[in-house]
């Protein structure tokens, strides 16, 4: 209802005259049709004839119609008068029909013509006067005014010509006797008939008549019934019977005998059909078409053998039968329609059936797991318009396949396939084919490294499916863009410096992908990147300090048993996992034999007991290897001292008792003081480590691992958590010694103390718990031999 309201029912007429040039002006169409000149190319006005034939055009610039092509009206209607071209105007956007008739007006452009240059007639000598002679009529293709209106003859004083009008509009000539004939005296008469038109001035034809004057035959034949009527299929076989004619004449002998023929029959009666001269049958030459011809209208003549003829008509009805299949003209067609568009016209066409009655009513159908639909407009039109919006996706390509089938017997049917292509429109974000990305690469890598790739892909097509890579800003103060770069085209990650697995041991990013779409779709995927360990730092020795200054010497009792600890070389590896596991031995020692190194803990022991002959002083070189390939190692150097009486009980002698008795009371008093500093200072170290490890638990409660920027100073060593100290953090070894200003009482145990103080208290980074643990023992191991040695010296001094 909604496209009929939009159809003009009142037709537009206009007139033109016949063969005008082609580009003559018809009418101002757009001012007819109430719209503005512009409104007509917006609207993609079209111009449409019922024939198929387009000759009409539409100015969509002016509004103005024009003549395609010049016009014949003859060509056109024949002898239909008025002869009117029908035409329909569409517009869309909305879609809306106006139909338009074309009133195509004669001019007088052809003469009356006659089908032969002469006619012969027969006339019997007791022709009475006032006897009537039919004469071969003239053609005239003009109509009205200007076609055929009158004849006349040559002047003569036996005949006159009598106009006279057919029941059908034409004009008949009768030849009209005046006077009595008299063969004797005038046995021919040689006649000019002419044919005028009505036209200004009138165009004329002629027409040599040549009269003979027979001798009498007083009977013409007559036709036993006339008219003839008949109905024959328009499917019949060529050859075919029609009908068969008698005709029959009272004369005798020759005058008698009867010969039929077509009478003024035109050329498509002649070659249509035929007629047997002697038994009066007519036959079928060519095939009939009920869309072109519904009826035919046949003069017969019956001829005697005197000259004289009868005239019969046969009417020639044809009969429709089913053998036209229906037709679908496009009208409009969009053969490309954009996705995610509401109601779209994808194509406006016509269907029509030659035939008639049933045989002409037509069904239009498209299938119905399509998302298009049919809707009928005005005369036999039809608009095919999206349902829903379409998904390119899911479909790039439509084979729309429209039937239109008639209701005849048999149903024939017309199958016409319209493809429609779905155009992209950038709808789909580009995908990555993982949500996050894990890449390794080894420390010490060339720059310009290729480390790994990112792909996603786009689901639509062309410019709005070509992605390109890029980093994406980060919040961190990680600087990537001196870390990472990508290849925009092909999303290939590349390491732009070499990556220090001590400094950063790994690292995270986000790449986005975004297509070139209008407006751009993007999406982002995480990278991982793990910088894999390369044995490529030594072990460092952090006890004792191989730093240049004045050498540790530990001191040993001679008394020692076999396996007593002289001392425990403390070791790290900034490198990790099997690159940092580090064993010790003894590379060169003074007295070999004497001291032995344990190989996993650098714990330095007697091999056996001294003795009086085994020299004071040892230099023993320990070798400090990791276990990487290749490996690397250091060496420490070891200075023993050994000495008499260091770890012999005090003795004390019978002419001292008050001074042992003093003494006893002094070492009273220091022991209780050193124990109390001890306690003292344990319960510190162990508030102080449990204060660490709180702050370690919520730090890493948080998840992120802040990386330093810029190279480590040269004073810090990365150590391995797998090695004697932690990998995972960074400690300022502040050893020196200054063997000007160092106690001589302290020369070992003091500074072993201080430098793991250092170690714990100027770390960076927070210690795991189990180097945590073990520095308390260390510091706990050397606060106790401070602690006895001190004794020992005091006891000593008081000897």
């Amino acid at each position: 209802m909604v496209f009929l309201s939009q159809v003009c029912p009142e037709p537009i007429r206009y007139s033109v005259l016949e063969e005008i040039e082609s580009g003559s002006f018809v009418a101002h169409l757009a001012k007819d049709l109430g719209l503005g000149i512009g409104e007509l190319a917006a609207r993609s006005a079209r111009v449409v004839s019922d024939d198929d034939k387009q000759r009409l055009q539409l100015d969509r610039q002016t509004g103005d119609l024009l003549l395609r092509e010049k016009l014949d009206r003859e060509e056109l209607c024949g002898p239909v008068e008025p002869c009117v071209l029908h035409f329909q105007v569409f517009l869309e956007m909305p879609v809306q029909f106006f139909q338009g008739e074309l009133l195509i007006q004669d001019i007088n452009d052809h003469s009356p013509v006659f089908p032969e240059r002469e006619v012969l007639l027969k006339i019997l000598e007791n022709s009475q006067p006032g006897t009537l002679f039919p004469l071969l009529i003239a053609e005239d293709l003009d109509v009205g005014s200007n076609g055929l209106q009158k004849y006349t003859i040559s002047p003569n004083s036996h005949f006159h010509i009598l106009t006279r009008n057919h029941s059908e509009g034409k004009k008949y000539p009768d030849l009209v006797q005046d006077k009595p004939l008299d063969r004797e005296e005038q046995p021919e008469f040689s006649l000019t008939l002419v044919a005028l038109d009505g036209g200004s001035p009138p165009r004329s034809g002629t027409v040599m008549v040549r009269i003979l004057i027979m001798d009498i035959n007083d009977n013409a034949p007559e036709f036993v019934h006339t008219p003839y009527g008949v109905q024959v299929l328009e499917n019949s076989p060529l050859d075919s019977p029609i009908i068969r004619v008698l005709a029959r004449d009272v004369d005798a002998g020759n005058f008698g005998s009867v010969s039929y023929g077509l009478f003024q029959a035109s050329d498509e009666i002649k070659q249509t059909f035929s007629i047997n001269e002697f038994t009066g049958e007519i036959l079928l030459k060519k095939q009939l078409d009920f869309e072109k011809i519904k009826s035919y209208h046949v003069e017969i003549e019956a001829t005697d053998g005197g000259g004289l003829s009868g005239k019969g008509t046969v009417v020639i009805e044809v009969v429709d039968v089913n053998d036209n299949p229906p037709e679908l003209i496009i009208s409009s067609l969009t053969s490309s329609i954009p996705e995610n568009a509401p109601e779209t016209v994808v194509s406006i066409f016509r269907i029509r059936d030659r035939d008639s009655g049933e045989n002409g009513k037509m069904i239009c159908s498209i299938p119905d797991n399509l998302p298009f639909i049919l809707k009928p407009t005005l005369k036999n039109f039809y608009t095919l318009v999206t349902e829903r919006p379409l998904d390119r996706e899911t479909s790039a390509e439509y084979n729309i396949t429209v039937t239109v089938t008639d209701l005849g017997t048999p149903r024939l049917k017309t199958q016409q396939t319209i493809t429609v292509q779905v155009s992209d429109v950038n709808d789909n974000a580009p995908a990555f084919t993982q949500t996050s990305y894990t890449l390794f690469v080894r420390e010490n890598n060339s720059p310009a490294l290729h480390i790994g790739s990112v792909s996603a892909t786009d689901r639509d097509s062309g410019t709005n499916a070509q992605v390109t890579y890029s980093l994406l800003p980060q919040d961190s103060h990680l600087p990537l863009a001196s870390l990472v770069s990508i290849n925009a085209d092909n999303g290939h990650l590349f390491a732009l410096r070499s990556l220090d697995y001590e400094a950063l041991q790994a690292f995270e990013f986000h790449v986005g992908a975004t297509d070139r779409g209008s407006p751009a779709l993007s999406s982002e995927a995480l990278v991982r990147v793990l910088v894999l360990d390369a044995n490529d730092n030594s072990p460092f020795v952090l006890y004792p300090l191989q730093n240049g200054s004045a050498p540790c010497t530990e001191l040993v009792p001679r008394v020692a048993e076999p396996g007593y600890l002289v001392t425990k070389v403390v070791a790290v590896d900034g490198d990790s996992g099997q690159n940092a596991w580090l064993s010790y031995q003894l590379l060169k020692a003074t007295e070999p034999g004497l001291f032995g190194v344990w190989a996993h803990n650098g714990e330095v022991r007697t091999a056996r007991l001294l003795s009086e002959r085994d020299a004071a002083k040892h230099k023993l070189v320990v070798l400090v290897k990791d276990n990487g390939e290749p490996p690397r190692s250091a060496t420490a150097t070891l200075h023993v001292l050994l000495v008499d009486g260091f770890s012999q009980p005090y003795l004390p002698l019978p002419e001292a008792a008050p001074a042992q008795a003093q003494a006893d009371s002094l070492t009273v008093y220091l022991v209780v003081a050193l124990a109390s500093v001890s306690s003292l200072f344990l319960f510190s170290v162990l508030l102080f480590v449990a204060v660490r490890l709180c702050r370690r638990s919520r730090a890493a409660s948080v998840g992120r691992c802040s990386v330093p920027e810029g190279p480590f100073p040269g004073h810090l060593v990365d150590v391995s958590g797998t090695g004697t100290l932690s990998q995972s953090y960074q400690y300022q070894v502040c050893l020196t010694g200054d063997s000007g200003t160092a106690s001589p009482h302290l020369s070992k145990e003091s500074r072993n103390f201080f430098c793991t103080l250092a170690i714990l208290f100027k770390s960076d980074n927070q210690l795991t718990s189990g180097f945590s643990l073990y520095i308390t023992l260390q510091i706990w191991t050397v606060f106790t031999k401070i602690i006895f040695k001190c004794l020992i010296i005091f006891i000593c001094s008081l000897r």
